[in-house]
């Protein structure tokens, strides 16, 4: 027995521990794409806008307890994510980039206050296509020997875009696709000179070319974006030995004279390679016609005597002297040939001498364009000098005497003789629209002779005009008034732009454009812009127009000028009254305003004043005339003082009134104006006729008071009546449909009489009769309660009519009775008793005949009953 005690107090013991278990809550796994739950599985694109709604935390607690959630990272990484502990919804808080962080790992974790379950997941970033592509290795800078084959491969481009899928693929081209030398590999960026081009280092030493890089495209922001990089690769052409070696300077003369010393310099000659880029070193050498009495410095090419000019047999020697370009290997590559002359010279009688193509000359003429290019040799110049002595008397030296800097001479010295070869130095002084002429003279000096003989030459170059010049306006804007009747075809103002240039290429054309330039043509030559022959220029609708004039020389080369137009108001438009004939209300001691507008768009041209033509009387009226208010003169306060003025005591006077404005020449407009004056103390007697009054000039203020009042009775109407229905409705006797017609029985008992006349004297009952529609058979006509209604006693009579009231008919009145206005009397009234009557008070008068219709409904319910 004991032990079963002991048995039954440990399993309660042990059910009361597990009653008091408390289970841990935990999140609901909803397996990939699902937006809710333990994020098992969640991916987020990189271009998520930060503060998006991403995800949300969902799971439960066995016990039904409150939950909570919470989100935390590792400290070493930043905090992509918040959640809200209460509604588990994440947001985030932190730009995501895929290319920077792939995987995002965090610490998810579910509480009910007692418990604490903790999970960790990671949160895959997935790609979009936010990366451009981006060129490595730049700067792309190549060297391409100029005898390159077509179709070779000359530089190669890498671009790499950290996207992947389509976003991380790259294409190359081209940024001008019409390109004549040169090609890019769309898939490997492999720059090749296309097939049938050639390089020419002579021509161009570098190309540029751009190329882009676009990926293939792919989703950024919810739109389907492509992204694009460009660099430029650099081609430098290198030379290659293709060119001869070429002498500057030919021909070339040389002169010995008799105290020449054996080893003397005779002359040098310079040449040079024709391949600029890289030239080779050059040797020289003689070849023929020297008789052992020159020789030739192979370095430098001077060309020296070696015997004494009195041994020397021959007057002249023609030599030949052969260039040799040395490779760079050291082997004998091109050559040429140049011939020089040597002149054995005993005396110094002759000056330097210049010649031209036939014969001595001592001026000479070329013409040239402007602006030549920097270091062109002047070819149409054939100038040679020459000193026919020998030795050190025919040595000169050269030079120009002129404006500085713009040309130079070569050679400087000259020995015996030379062909003068004239340089640009100066292309950009070179200008027609400074210089129409150059002139300088060319002067030649002995260097080295006692007598210092010398010569000039006259060189005029007549220069050339190109077309560099661009037509300038004299004014960046012209501004331009014209009236606004002008009539068409009228000139508005003459532009000028100037071309420096000459001939075709200063020629100007003009033209015009732009939104406002419609109503305007221009003379192409000449810059005179005038109106259209058919416009018609109007200041009230448009006042100013802007357009631009473009002044064009034959190239195309242009400028532009804004053009601002203002029309000129005049006076065209008459003051208008919105009436010829007005009818005005005027209250006494209150002024009344007559307005004119006039349509003309400036002062004071469309400023207005007012007067009055004609008036009878014409002492009763004042008018403001610049406001247009119309007032009783101050010596009238009445309307007794009215009638002294006016003794036909009529109430209502006819003004003529003139609007003019202040333009000039002047316009004016007259109207008819109908002043109707009423006196105040009538107006507060009969407020109705105070508002008749007031409205008489607006009649529609006078319709929407009416509207109005019309719309509250209707309302009023509608609600008694749907009250009345239902109240019927909850009666439980139902009374047979029925319509009783009676007349008005004859004389009815005194006290009955008194109440009847306590309702005709209300103004205006008497306007209208109770009349009932037809009788509907769904309407229950018991009374108010479900008890039948007391007998009610007779109708009391009529009471006796006054003269102006007809007969009138009882009816029945139901649910959706109506008013309808009585019809008045035939017989005739004074006019000056009907005229209050006609303006009565229309809610005082529906209020009473409310009240009536009720009094008159409870009666005839009573006599249903008899």
């Amino acid at each position: 027995m004991g032990r079963g005690l002991r048995a039954v107090l440990a399993l309660g013991l042990l059910l009361l521990r597990l009653a008091q278990a408390n289970f841990a809550p935990y999140f609901f796994a909803n397996g990939v794409g699902s937006t809710n739950g333990n994020m098992a599985l969640f991916s987020l694109p990189e271009d998520t806008p930060v503060g998006s709604h991403v995800y949300t935390l969902n799971g439960t607690d066995p016990e039904g307890d409150p939950i909570s959630y919470h989100i935390s990272f590792d400290p070493s990484t930043r905090s992509v994510f918040s959640v809200d502990p209460n509604f588990g919804n994440i947001t985030l808080i932190e730009e995501l980039d895929r290319e920077r962080e792939d995987e995002i790992e965090a610490v998810i974790s579910i509480s009910d206050g007692l418990n604490l379950v903790a999970e960790k997941v990671t949160i895959l970033v997935t790609d979009a296509n936010d990366e451009a592509p981006r060129f490595i290795q730049e700067p792309y800078v190549v060297q391409v020997p100029e005898d390159t084959p077509a179709g070779s491969s000359i530089a190669k481009v890498h671009a790499v875009d950290r996207d992947t899928g389509s976003g991380g693929s790259v294409t190359y081209f081209l940024k001008t696709p019409h390109s004549t030398k040169f090609s890019v590999d769309r898939h490997s960026g492999v720059l090749r000179l296309q097939a049938g081009a050639t390089l020419d280092y002579e021509k161009a030493q570098a190309h540029f070319i751009a190329v882009v890089a676009k990926d293939g495209g792919g989703r950024l922001r919810g739109a389907n974006v492509a992204l694009s990089a460009t660099t430029t690769v650099t081609v430098n052409v290198e030379d290659v030995q293709d060119m001869a070696p070429v002498f500057v300077g030919t021909p070339y003369y040389g002169y010995v004279y008799e105290d020449t010393l054996p080893g003397s310099e005779v002359l040098t000659v310079i040449a040079m390679d024709g391949d600029r880029g890289k030239p080779n070193r050059v040797l020289y050498s003689l070849v023929n016609g020297t008789d052992g009495a020159f020789e030739i410095n192979e370095t430098s090419g001077a060309i020296s005597i070696t015997q004494s000019p009195a041994r020397l047999r021959r007057e002249v020697y023609e030599l030949h002297v052969q260039v040799t370009e040395v490779s760079s290997a050291g082997t004998p590559a091109a050559q040429a040939m140049a011939p020089v002359t040597i002149r054995i010279v005993n005396l110094n009688n002759h000056p330097p001498t210049f010649y031209g193509e036939s014969g001595p000359q001592n001026r000479f003429q070329l013409s040239m364009y402007e602006h030549p290019p920097q270091g062109e040799i002047l070819r149409g110049l054939k100038i040679t000098v020459n000193d026919s002595d020998q030795g050190a008397n025919a040595k000169f030296n050269l030079r120009l005497v002129g404006p500085g800097g713009i040309f130079r001479v070569v050679p400087q010295t000259v020995l015996n003789e030379a062909q003068v070869t004239i340089i640009v130095e100066n292309s950009a002084a070179i200008d027609f629209e400074k210089f129409k002429v150059l002139t300088f003279k060319l002067l030649a000096i002995e260097v080295n002779t006692p007598e210092k003989f010398s010569s000039t030459a006259d060189i005029m170059i007549q220069l050339l005009d190109t077309n560099d010049n661009v037509p300038k306006f004299t004014s960046h804007y012209y501004i331009a008034r014209i009236p606004e009747n002008a009539p068409g075809g009228s000139n508005v103002l003459a532009v000028t732009a100037v071309d420096p240039d000459t001939g075709p290429w200063g020629e100007v054309k003009y033209s015009i454009y732009g939104s406002g330039a419609d109503l305007f043509l221009i003379h192409p030559s000449s810059g005179i812009i005038y109106t259209q022959p058919w416009a018609n220029l109007d200041a009230e609708g448009t006042a100013r127009y802007n357009f631009y004039v473009k002044a064009e020389d034959m190239e195309g080369r242009y400028s532009l000028a804004e053009v601002f137009v203002t029309l000129l108001d005049v006076n065209d438009h008459y003051p208008q009254f919105g009436k010829s004939v007005q009818e005005k209300t005027m209250v006494l001691g209150t002024p009344v305003k007559i307005e004119a507008t006039d349509q003309d768009a400036e002062e004071p041209n469309n400023l207005v004043d007012y007067s009055i033509t004609h008036a009878e009387p014409a002492n009763v009226f004042d008018i403001d005339a610049h406001t247009g208010e119309i007032r009783l003169k101050n010596s009238i306060h009445s309307l007794d003082a009215l009638h002294n003025v006016t003794p036909s005591g009529d109430h209502t006077w006819s003004l003529e009134v003139q609007a003019k404005d202040r333009g000039s020449p002047s316009f004016s407009t007259t109207a008819l104006l109908k002043i109707d004056i009423v006196d105040t103390e009538m107006l507060s007697r009969n407020p109705m006729a105070a508002f008749l009054m007031q409205t008489k000039d607006n009649p529609m203020k006078a319709v929407g008071v009416l509207a109005g009042i019309m719309a509250i009775i209707v309302a009023i109407t509608v609600l008694i009546s749907t009250a009345t229905f239902w109240r019927n409705k909850k009666s439980n006797k139902v009374l047979p449909v029925r319509r009783v017609l009676r007349k008005r029985p004859s004389p009815a008992p005194s006290t009955s009489r008194i109440e009847w006349l306590k309702f005709r004297r209300t103004k205006a009952v008497d306007k209208f009769v109770l009349r009932e529609d037809p009788p509907n058979e769904n309407c229950n006509n018991n009374s108010l309660g479900s008890a039948p209604p007391p007998k009610a006693p007779a109708p009391p009579p009529p009471p006796s009519m006054a003269p102006s009231m007809g007969p009138a008919h009882w009816m029945v009145p139901t649910v959706s009775g109506s008013l309808a206005p009585q019809q008045p009397h035939p017989s005739p009234k004074p006019k000056a008793l009907a005229k209050p009557k006609a303006v009565g008070r229309p809610v005082q008068s529906a209020l009473v005949s409310e009240l009536r219709q009720k009094f008159e409904k409870k009666n005839v319910h009573n006599k249903a009953y008899f």
